[in-house]
């Protein structure tokens, strides 16, 4: 199979737990037999600073030619101070809008070496396996009205029958192929808008008589999280109670950089890590990469069709967290590594699972040619660890040949 990866390193740890992504994704390429072609374009505040808006359109037409894209992190406190349309997260909404996508699928799996990072009782979080399904092209992040001045600050929380109704046949659907039960996320007794939410979903459920439904209110739904997760199976929510809950989920894993995600429902899937670009661990060897190896194996599933693939991507992290390594944010792993360490010891288990010998080094971008660089991100190189491209403005063409 030969596919085309249009990589976004973004702002912060972002091209640094990319490039362990991209690593990993070159490495199954090799094993698998195909053809991954990546190429690199600039978002958020980097985008910003080279070309004074937080998506480009060049950066956008180049991720609706690609077949899937990896996105790092987007968010750079220098900023700040600007309009909120012209932010690098604002980059971020425009790609989603961009690429179509509606459902954001957030998986929080808590590995059993990782019970003790958990701030949960072990009795209590033990078996965490859920996912959630965030509606992610509505509600109060799109909604019209909005506006700020001086004295008011105004959002619309807005949605429409097929906007409900789409994401809600996304959560059942996964639901059919997990445990079979799905938990719809609401505020029903306060807001119109939630009021249509579970009519919607409670009709949908009709046309899934083999799936269970249950309703929880957003804020009983937060303490059961914490008080029961291992209870939860799909939960289906909107955008704004979807982007809290999630990263409450996040932490009963033991960390938000553990956690993969995959925007799904347009031409094109979108897969990356939730943590956020963390610009005070940029550069310093410390981000968990998992989260961002996740969002390939993601990559693998659902927009290649290569679950053998991705469930060996996703055994590998598995093998790497049971022989205890892990990064700072770990503090359960005894064999405490870095950035560059993690990706290279999961990459080190997928190839002893597949009989085969892991590439040298420690990883780098694994491509047959070429760098994974735009100018200024350090995403490491052909030519060695931590070296960044050459002047110029050209992205990056790499290929990982069968």
């Amino acid at each position: 199979m030969h596919v085309r990866i249009a990589v976004l390193p973004g702002d912060g740890i972002g091209p640094e737990v990319i490039r362990e992504a991209v690593a990993c994704l070159g490495q199954v390429a090799r094993i698998f037999g195909h053809s991954f072609a990546f190429q690199s374009h600039p978002v958020g505040g980097y985008a910003i600073d080279a070309f004074n808006e937080p998506l480009p359109g060049a950066t956008l037409d180049a991720c609706l030619e690609a077949d899937a894209v990896l996105l790092g992190a987007v968010g750079d406190p220098r900023h700040d101070g600007l309009p909120s349309g012209r932010r690098p997260e604002s980059g971020l909404l425009a790609l989603r809008k961009g690429l179509g996508a509606y459902a954001n699928l957030r998986p929080a799996v808590l590995h059993p070496a990782l019970v003790r990072s958990s701030p949960v009782r072990e009795d209590v979080v033990r078996g965490t396996d859920l996912l959630v399904v965030r509606e992610l092209a509505g509600g109060l992040y799109f909604g019209e009205p909005r506006s700020l001045d001086a004295d008011r600050g105004v959002n619309t929380l807005a949605y429409s029958v097929p906007e409900v109704e789409r994401v809600a046949r996304y959560a059942f659907d996964l639901a059919r192929r997990r445990r079979r039960k799905v938990t719809s996320v609401d505020k029903a007794n306060v807001l119109e808008a939630s009021q249509l939410w579970r009519r919607v979903v409670t009709q949908m459920a009709k046309e899934y008589p083999d799936v269970a439904l249950e309703h929880l209110y957003v804020d009983a739904c937060a303490m059961a999280l914490v008080a029961r997760p291992a209870s939860f199976d799909v939960v289906l929510t909107d955008n704004l109670f979807g982007d809290i809950l999630s990263d409450e989920a996040a932490v009963l894993t033991g960390s938000l950089g553990m956690l993969p995600s995959a925007s799904l429902g347009g031409r094109v899937g979108l897969y990356e890590p939730v943590h956020g670009s963390a610009p005070d661990l940029a550069g310093k060897d410390l981000a968990n990469p998992v989260g961002a190896i996740g969002s390939a194996a993601m990559l693998l599933r659902y927009s290649l069709g290569l679950e053998a693939e991705a469930a060996a991507l996703e055994a590998a992290v598995g093998a790497a967290l049971d022989q205890g390594f892990g990064t700072a944010d770990l503090a359960c792993q005894p064999a405490r590594v870095g950035t560059r360490g993690m990706g290279e010891a999961i990459r080190q288990c997928l190839a002893k699972a597949a009989g085969k010998d892991a590439p040298a080094g420690n990883g780098g971008c694994c491509c047959g040619r070429g760098d994974l660089a735009l100018p200024g991100h350090h995403v490491g190189v052909e030519g060695g660890p931590g070296a960044s491209c050459a002047s110029g403005a050209a992205p990056f063409h790499g290929e990982v040949p069968a």
